[in-house]
């Protein structure tokens, strides 16, 4: 029973990465990103949290070719599919808290992730939607990684309700933005409550860069970098 249902799940993610790679290969990619923090990119040593809200997971899963990325997943979420759609996608899971177990925890996450970026949505698995929790922010400061505000926004695109949120999904040939912005040092004595409202900050302020982008007519957005990672 317990192979049947690995290989279910593994069948379920299989499908699921075919089905959105067949998809992303119509869409047209644009790139803002700043200077160090392209999670996509070969070169660079340095190693970041990438903050993604739940919704707009799908973009950066399927917007480029992960070379080292790790995925925090929840112990919380029955998670099998998405531990083998993410795995099939080229992306390490890692079964995991961003808030508990303190430094403990905090170093075998590192470990397991040791040269990979690490993506988090920290409103998940449970929100409020975009809502940050402070368990991203205690990740960075005990891991000494810089945090990397993201968002990404497509020009037409479907919404679909899955539990507390409602996941983004780019419409076929539409224009889709990718937007990192500097990396946010924490200090590993900072105070969480500020720390939190700093990050969320820098959240909202890319989303409505990423909205505003996505509104914009195509002579306005040649800041961007159409390219393929």
């Amino acid at each position: 029973m317990r192979f049947r249902g690995k290989a279910v799940n593994w069948l379920i993610g299989a499908l699921s990465v075919f089905v959105f790679r067949s998809l992303f290969k119509t869409l047209r990619l644009r790139f803002h990103t700043a200077e160090t923090t392209n999670p996509y990119a070969i070169e660079g040593d340095d190693r970041f949290i990438y903050c993604v809200w739940h919704d707009q997971l799908l973009i950066p899963i399927f917007g480029g070719k992960h070379r080292h990325t790790a995925a925090l997943v929840s112990l919380n979420q029955d998670g099998g599919f998405v531990v083998a759609g993410l795995r099939s996608a080229g992306i390490l899971p890692v079964r995991g808290s961003s808030s508990r177990g303190g430094a403990q925890a905090m170093r075998q996450l590192i470990r397991e992730a040791e040269g990979k970026h690490i993506v988090i949505t920290p409103d998940g698995p449970r929100g409020p939607r975009r809502e940050l929790s402070p368990g991203v922010i205690f990740l960075a400061s005990h891991s000494g990684r810089a945090i990397v505000p993201t968002a990404f926004s497509c020009e037409r695109g479907w919404r679909f309700g899955v539990g507390w949120t409602n996941l983004l999904v780019p419409k076929p040939f539409s224009k889709v933005h990718l937007l990192t912005g500097e990396p946010i040092h924490i200090p590993r004595d900072a105070d969480l409550r500020n720390e939190v409202t700093r990050v969320a900050a820098a959240m909202l302020a890319m989303n409505d860069r990423g909205d505003g982008l996505a509104t914009r007519t195509p002579s306005s957005t040649s800041d961007a970098t159409e390219k393929t990672f």
